[in-house]
Order: structure tokens, then sequence, then C-alpha cells
């Protein structure tokens, strides 16, 4: 339905698709619809209220367009390039400009609330590595640790970046995601203030096919983020998280 739906208004676009996805198909410069019809599939499954449709749209290889929708909490969230993101909730009666409320300042990890995931495949170089900087995140101080405030792991990429759009959460860390998994997100994320960067130390510029990604919410400056992204980096350290595709 999706599909049909914008391929008959916009023929020219390209279009991205988890389900229509073949190995090899690239990203290209033209403007291309990237679609998740369920992100959050495993909360979906159990009723847990963390899953979504995300639709993004990207021109230039640059999110354009965001539209990530939780019909379970009746949550739209949108974010159109210039133009700043939103939330609608109750049928779109009541809409607030994203984030939810004037941005605290970045301190350190230890104030952030990180949204991260174990992701489904648990074996292998990339899982060891997660599951190392899972437990430096968490650690104590006294133990070499960041002990950050906390760690959620909302199971869905896109409400993961939109609930750090919003202010709910600080930090996103993730390998193994998609460009459909991401790119509504991104653009909804970088509206509100916040930046997308790679997630393995030293990327700066991560494309939205990057399949490795860090974003933080929206502050009072640049720097501050970037000081939160180079003290995460700190954490992972030597390692690297590296995915096929």
């Amino acid at each position: 339905m999706v599909s049909t739906r914008l391929q008959t208004s916009y023929p020219s676009f390209k279009f991205i698709g988890e389900e229509t996805y073949t190995p090899g198909q690239a990203l290209t410069e033209e403007p291309t619809f990237i679609v998740d019809p369920i992100d959050g599939t495993t909360n979906f499954v159990h009723n847990f209220p963390a899953f979504c449709i995300s639709l993004g749209l990207v021109v230039g290889k640059v999110p354009t367009v965001g539209v990530i929708y939780n019909p379970y909490l009746d949550e739209l969230y949108t974010g159109i390039l210039g133009h700043g993101s939103y939330l609608h909730r109750h049928g779109g009666k009541e809409v607030q400009r994203l984030p939810l409320k004037d941005p605290e300042p970045l301190k350190d990890l230890s104030t952030c609330l990180v949204a991260t995931e174990w992701g489904s495949d648990r074996s292998g170089t990339n899982f060891a590595t997660k599951t190392r900087v899972f437990a430096k995140l968490a650690a104590s101080k006294d133990e070499g640790g960041a002990m950050v405030h906390s760690i959620r792991s909302l199971g869905s990429a896109a409400l993961n970046l939109a609930y750090v759009a919003a202010g709910q959460t600080d930090v996103f860390w993730e390998g193994g995601c998609w460009a459909w998994d991401v790119a509504a997100g991104w653009c909804i994320l970088v509206e509100a203030g916040g930046i997308v960067v790679g997630g393995n130390p030293g990327e700066w510029e991560v494309g939205v096919d990057g399949r490795v990604y860090m974003g933080v919410r929206g502050a009072q400056g640049r720097e501050a983020q970037e000081t939160i992204v180079r003290e995460f980096w700190d954490v992972i350290g030597e390692g690297r998280l590296a995915y096929d595709g």
C-alpha cells in the first residue's frame, strides 16, 4: 500500500523499502523514498507499545522529509528540512514543536540517558564490541566506566531517534541499522537541533546507508554536542562496528 501510494503520486522517485530491498541496491542522488512499514517488529508481536511506520524522503542523499507514526500511542513525528520537526497527538489536534522543551545544557555522559539496542545478531566481533561498550557505559567511574544516567532499549531505531529529537533521551548509538531504520528519524532529529554522526570513533560524516550511527539531541551549541560524541567515542576506544551491505 505504501509503495503503491507513493509511487503513484511520484512516479519518477526511487523507492527503497525493507521488504523490497535487494542486496547491492545503492542509494543514489535522486529523490528516494526510504520506508520501513513496521520498525520494532518484535515489539509489535509482543504488543509492547514501541513500534512504528517510518517514511523518509532522501534527496541528494540528504534526509529531507521524515514521518514516524506510532499507531499504538497515536503519536506522529514529522520533520521537513528547513522547516522544523513536530509531534502530533490526538489525531493532529495537539501539535508541539520539537524538542518538547528548551534543551538543558549537555554536560557529560554521566548525565545522559542513552538509547541503544542489542540487535538481532548476537554473535561475533560486533556483538562483543557492543557488550563491552554497554558494560563500560553502565559501570561506575570508580571502575573505569562512564556511569551514564541510564540506558534504554526501545526496540525501534526510528523511535529512538524521535525520542532524542524530542529531548526525552540524549544520545542514540547503534550499529547494524539500515537506511530505512534511520532516514525519517534523521531528518526529524536534525530539524530539532540535533546532530547525526558516525557511531565509530572519528567518523564525523556518515551516510544514510552507513549502518553505524550516533545521534545527539539539540543543545546550546554544537560544541557541547561534539563533546558528548568524543566522550562516547572514548568509551568505544579501539573497537569498531562493521557490517556488510
